[in-house]
């Protein structure tokens, strides 16, 4: 299952269930004491709304209600009853059996009312919650995906995921070399050979690769394939070594496993580090840029003619063009934009120079932050020259396009900045860069910043 729709789908429901159950409390006090603010003021009352949070999270919590199949309907259904019901029968017996109801100022008729209201608008809710994700939510986090291998293992997975978008996924076709091997003749796309002809063509996302482990070198080939084209690769587990009968095995609840860990597919990670890169680009504006842009803008101006900033489109995320922004360092020339910057280049000027040292000059890519073309950490954008020339000659450089670019990047802080004179020195890169992609944290992050700033102060040999 597409985990993303999954994420979305469960927070959602926890945002809508907390807010109808302090709604449902709200209104019936309102209703009571005829006055819709008099609760903010009654301390007892707000001492009771806090146990009634948190024994909803304790129901919740005790029959996972928010971490289930959200594919699966009837059983999502039949755990919100059973939630539901446990929550009324944990705050009866704790409200009218175990403290005299006095001590609460809770009534039997609060109690009752209250609680009939929080579960008609409860099974409302989930109702139009389910129908939103499903058809507002879900659309926009399918994934176009086709299967390798027509095996039982692929051939089950194909027939569970074919008519059930609620999985995440749209699955395009089958490829198999032997197409005998395919029980349906209207979902097989071809060899194996035309896979990545198919996948450039449709766009597709994701790679399900069920061949048996026999096939690895078909295996390999594809993955590196996928890797120069920008799509995931997954792999179902290798069932043809077990010797008893498969007959009645079923497939459609194993997992295919990614050939690579990437912590910013998960949804929650990416907001994460979306919310800080917009506070911290937000802090480094308003408290830096605001007054170290006028003084820079008059050095520019007065040493060299032309811009202040140097414009130059570079490869993003998914390799998106974008237009990536710094304080001009050199004068302009037309090399910019397919030469890099040499140690003691002729077209780099002396304030450019003190710039580029001290990475003044990127400070302007914090707009390219906010307006979400960068993160403030990642692997540092190429020229689109250089994207086109070393995807041809290293194998996973394509694949530091799976997430967003940087102002800074673990390559950067570990001696490979600046230029790159062979081949190796850009295949350290994109190792360190693709190190990151599946290591990422927060804390790393900050690292990187830490270790940044440390350079940008004492210096660092390849900054020119």
């Amino acid at each position: 299952m597409n985990n993303n729709y999954k994420i979305i789908h469960n927070v959602l429901n926890i945002i809508v269930d907390y807010f109808l159950l302090n709604l449902a409390l709200i209104i019936v006090y309102s209703q009571m004491y005829h006055s819709p603010f008099q609760w903010l003021g009654d301390k007892t009352y707000l001492h009771v709304v806090v146990m009634f949070n948190l024994l909803w999270l304790l129901a919740a919590n005790i029959l996972r209600l928010y971490n289930g199949d959200v594919a699966d309907d009837a059983r999502a259904s039949k755990k919100l009853i059973g939630a539901y019901t446990l929550y009324v029968g944990i705050i009866s017996y704790i409200i009218l059996f175990l403290n005299p109801i006095e001590t609460h100022l809770i009534t039997r008729e609060f109690l009752f009312d209250s609680m009939t209201l929080f579960g008609v608008l409860l099974g409302f809710c989930h109702i139009l919650v389910r129908s939103a994700s499903r058809y507002l939510v879900l659309p926009h986090t399918l994934k176009k995906a086709i299967i390798v291998g027509g095996g039982k293992a692929g051939m089950q997975l194909y027939n569970h995921y074919k008519n059930n978008l609620n999985r995440g996924y749209v699955l395009l076709g089958m490829f198999d070399d032997e197409p005998s091997r395919v029980q349906n003749s209207d979902s097989y796309l071809g060899t194996t050979s035309a896979c990545m002809d198919y996948v450039r063509q449709n766009k597709v996302d994701e790679i399900i690769c069920a061949l048996p482990y026999t096939e690895h070198d078909t295996i390999e080939r594809l993955i590196k394939d996928s890797d120069r084209n920008l799509v995931r690769f997954k792999l179902l587990p290798d069932y043809s070594f077990y010797q008893g009968s498969l007959h009645n095995q079923s497939f459609v609840n194993v997992q295919a496993v990614p050939i690579r860990v990437e912590p910013l597919e998960d949804v929650v990670n990416r907001f994460a580090k979306r919310l800080f890169d917009i506070v911290f680009a937000s802090l480094v504006i308003v408290f830096i840029l605001s007054w170290l842009f006028p003084i820079i803008y008059f050095l520019i101006k007065m040493e060299s003619p032309g811009p202040v900033f140097f414009v130059q489109t570079r490869s993003g995320l998914n390799n998106v063009p974008f237009n990536c922004y710094k304080f001009r360092s050199m004068r302009v020339n037309k090399d910019s934009d397919t030469v890099q910057a040499t140690k003691g280049d002729s077209r780099i000027t002396r304030l450019g120079a003190f710039l580029r040292k001290t990475s003044l000059d990127e400070l302007p890519q914090f707009f390219n932050v906010l307006l979400g073309n960068m993160s403030v950490v990642g692997p540092r954008p190429h020229m689109l020259s250089h994207t086109e020339q070393y995807s041809q000659l290293i194998d996973q450089f394509m694949v530091r396009h799976f997430i967003k670019p940087g102002i800074t990047g673990w390559a950067q802080v570990t001696g490979f900045r600046g230029e790159t004179k062979v081949v190796e020195e850009m295949l350290g890169r994109v190792e360190a860069d693709v190190w990151y992609m599946e290591n990422w944290s927060f804390a790393l992050d900050l690292k990187i910043i830490f270790m940044t700033v440390f350079k940008s102060v004492y210096g660092d040999a390849k900054a020119y």
